[in-house]
Parts: C-alpha cells; sequence; structure tokens
C-alpha cells in the first residue's frame, strides 16, 4: 500500500522541525554546558533563564545587513551556503526514527526513505556539502577564506576516507546498506560492541568531518581569521551555522544507526516488551544523539586545537591503516562465524576490546611525548659597553664548527 502525499509532506515537515528545533537547543545548550565546565555564567537574559538566547542571535543575523564584498563572483558567492545546507537537510532523510507506527489509521514507518544504499547516500551529501565549503572559499575574492575553505576541503576529504572504511565492516556484518536493516540487525549485539575499532574510527572522524574542536582547524582565529565564511553576514553566514550544527546532528544520527542500535532502547530498558514498539522508540533515538551531540560538546569545552600537521598524520597514517586492519580481521571473524564456530562473537567483543586499548595506547605515547631539546651550555653574560645596545648571543655561538670558523 502506498503512502499518502500528505502523509509523505508531514514527515518530511517533522524532520525538519526536528532538526531546527535540534540546532536551537544545541546552541544554548552547548553555551551553558560550557559556561558551567569553566565555571562562568552563560546565557541568562534573553528568556527564562537564557533559553531563548539561540532564537534571539537567529533574529539579531537576519535582521543585520547583508554586506557583499567588492569583487566576489555573486553568483557562487550566494550559492555557496545553500549547497552547503541543503545536503545536510537532505541526508537525514535516510535515517530511521523508529520503527512501523499508526498515523491517522495509516501504517507506516518513522523514516523519510527507506534506500537499499542509505548509508552511500549520507556519504554523498556530505561530499555535495564539500562544494559549498570550496566555493564560499573562492568566491569571496579574498586569500584568507580561500585558504580556509582549501584546508577545511582536505580536512573533510580526509576523514571521509576513514569514515567509509569504519563502515565497511559495519556492512560485513549486517549484510546490507539500508539503515533500518543495519538497526534490525542489532536487535541483540549492538556493534559499537563487536566491531570496536570501527566505532572508534567513526567517532574521530565524525569529529574531523565536521570541523568542530579539538580539529577546528579552518576557523583557527590566529592564522585564518574565520576560515572559508570570513566574508559572509547576515543569513548567508546564518546558514553555514546552521549546515555545521545539522552536520552534527546528522552524523550522530548516523553513529546511533550504525553502531548504537539506531531505536532500540537500551539496556535495561530493553527487558520491558513494549521498550520497541510504538512512539517509544522515538525517545531512546533521541537520548542517543543527545548523548553524541554533548560529547561534542565536552570535547571543545576540554581539548585544545591541534596542529594541522598533527590532525592530517592522525587521519592517513593512523585512522585509515588501522580501519583497513581491521576490516580485513572483521572479515576473518565473520567468515568463522558462518562456519559455524562456537562463541566467535565473544571472541570478536574480546579481539574488538584489546585492539581499541592498543590503539589508544598508541595514539597516548605518540601526542604525549614531548620533544626534548638537549641543554646548550650557558652562554657568557653580554656586557654593554658605554654608549652600545646589548646584542644577545646567536644561535650555536658555543658550538665547535662556530669555533674553527672564527678561529681560521
Amino acid at each position: 500500500m502506498s503512502t499518502p502525499w500528505w502523509l509523505v509532506l508531514a514527515k518530511v515537515l517533522a524532520v525538519f522541525a526536528f532538526l531546527v528545533l535540534t540546532v536551537l537547543f544545541a546552541i544554548v545548550i552547548e553555551r551553558k554546558v560550557l559556561a558551567r565546565m569553566q565555571m562562568r555564567p552563560g546565557p541568562n537574559r534573553v528568556g527564562p533563564k537564557g533559553w531563548l538566547q539561540s532564537l534571539a542571535d537567529g533574529i539579531k543575523l537576519a535582521l543585520k545587513e547583508d554586506i557583499v564584498p567588492a569583487g566576489v563572483d555573486r553568483a557562487i558567492y550566494v550559492m555557496a551556503p545553500v549547497i552547503s545546507t541543503v545536503p545536510a537537510i537532505t541526508a537525514f532523510a535516510v535515517i530511521p526514527f523508529g520503527p512501523e507506527v499508526s498515523i491517522l489509521g495509516h501504517r507506516t514507518d518513522l523514516q523519510l526513505a527507506d534506500l537499499p544504499i542509505a548509508v552511500l547516500f549520507i556519504l554523498a551529501m556530505s561530499s555535495i556539502g564539500v562544494y559549498g565549503i570550496i566555493l564560499a572559499g573562492w568566491s569571496s575574492g579574498s586569500p584568507y577564506p580561500l585558504l580556509g575553505g582549501i584546508r577545511s576541503t582536505a580536512q573533510v576529504i580526509s576523514y571521509e576516507v576513514a569514515m567509509g572504511l569504519s563502515f565497511a565492516s559495519v556492512f560485513l556484518y549486517a549484510g546490507t546498506m539500508s539503515t533500518s536493516s543495519i538497526v534490525a540487525a542489532q536487535d541483540r549485539i549492538w556493534f559499537a560492541f563487536l566491531l570496536l575499532p570501527s566505532f572508534m574510527v567513526y567517532l574521530t572522524a565524525m569529529v574531523g568531518e565536521t570541523n568542530r574542536a579539538p580539529f577546528d582547524l579552518p576557523e583557527a582565529e590566529g592564522e585564518l581569521v574565520g576560515g572559508f565564511h570570513t566574508e559572509y553576514s547576515s543569513l548567508k553566514f546564518a546558514l553555514f551555522f546552521l549546515a555545521e550544527y545539522i552536520n552534527i546532528t546528522t552524523v550522530s544520527a548516523l553513529a546511533v544507526t550504525l553502531f548504537f542500535g539506531g531505536w532500540h532502547a537500551p539496556f535495561p530498558l530493553n527487558l520491558w516488551a513494549g521498550a520497541n514498539q510504538g512512539w517509544w522508540p522515538l525517545l531512546w533515538f533521541t537520548a542517543k544523539v543527545w548523548g553524541f551531540i554533548f560529547m561534542y560538546i565536552w570535547l571543545r569545552a576540554t581539548l585544545p586545537r591541534l596542529r594541522y600537521d598533527q590532525f592530517m598524520a592522525l587521519g592517513w597514517k593512523i585512522l585509515i591503516p588501522v580501519a583497513l586492519l581491521w576490516v580485513l580481521l572483521a572479515a576473518v571473524m565473520r567468515s568463522l562465524g558462518n562456519e559455524g564456530y562456537q562463541h566467535w562473537e565473544a571472541v570478536l567483543i574480546a579481539i574488538s576490546t584489546l585492539t581499541t586499548l592498543l590503539v589508544l595506547a598508541v595514539l597516548h605515547r605518540r601526542f604525549s611525548a614531548v620533544n626534548t631539546v638537549p641543554d646548550e651550555p650557558a652562554s657568557e653574560p653580554v656586557v654593554a659597553s658605554e654608549g652600545s645596545f646589548p646584542t644577545p648571543p646567536l644561535p650555536q655561538r658555543n658550538s665547535p664548527r662556530v669555533k674553527e670558523d672564527v678561529n681560521g
């Protein structure tokens, strides 16, 4: 039985309203949580205890003057924010919110579209969003937005490779790329436990993909002013801001769908027979998504920004090799399970845990090591003669080569 048009339209509006409300609440909650963690007052003026601050900021952005710098490519300059925002919203169409429910006598899934290649559709939408970033930097006619756009594009493309490899093991165990079927395959054990290394790689890649702290390198204020959207104002800047937070919501929902059982109730709520029926799964799904959004806020409050070379090395030299090796190992374990070997799931969980701990140990050793420089011999103090300005000693003044050159 086909779904009536008004029900499809209602689900489209519901998904859009969910994303917009999530962005509004995420902004004010982020500011309040950051203030709490940093022991300072957060938004507390606009609305009851400051809860309308993000709405007021949105209205302020809409009423601000739209300044267009001279020398921009006007058509691309205007289209770039739209190119970033529309794919971010569209990608959420294939995320399942819950099981089949009854709406005004019609049975329908709590999902806008169930595609057989839904995960690839999400990757395609995120790739299209990259065009909005690079075109925004190029069309602004300024070197700093262009550098920020190039840096952001390199960052997103690099971490999309690791993200795609982390999906491969999920496809192996679910046997499908459909998001609803992947959720159904996690009715007993969530893939976050079976495929912990893949989940950790995706967790890191999704933060890098969305340009958030500690990977917010395209917006390094001391280097590139504001990144690719430096020359934007008013509603155009608001669209980039909206796209960023919608992308955060999308990758969080995808993490829930692929690794945390989707709309399935967590333990011990799943012991209740009706926990995964009706409208209750919508509550579990939303709570899981907000758990990942809180993780974004926590990371921003606690971790400093990485250097760009460290960040790219993490993606290409660590995440991608780890994801490749884990896909091979997971394929072997999956084959053993298909051959009827007993307790293969318990063995896989143990191997996943050990692999993750080993990778974390390597990362800790790599990023916490301090490059120590050997102590140089103390140089003689410089005494300034009368009427002269003291000059500090030059580097390597006391090295043997310098002494040989001086002595002839």
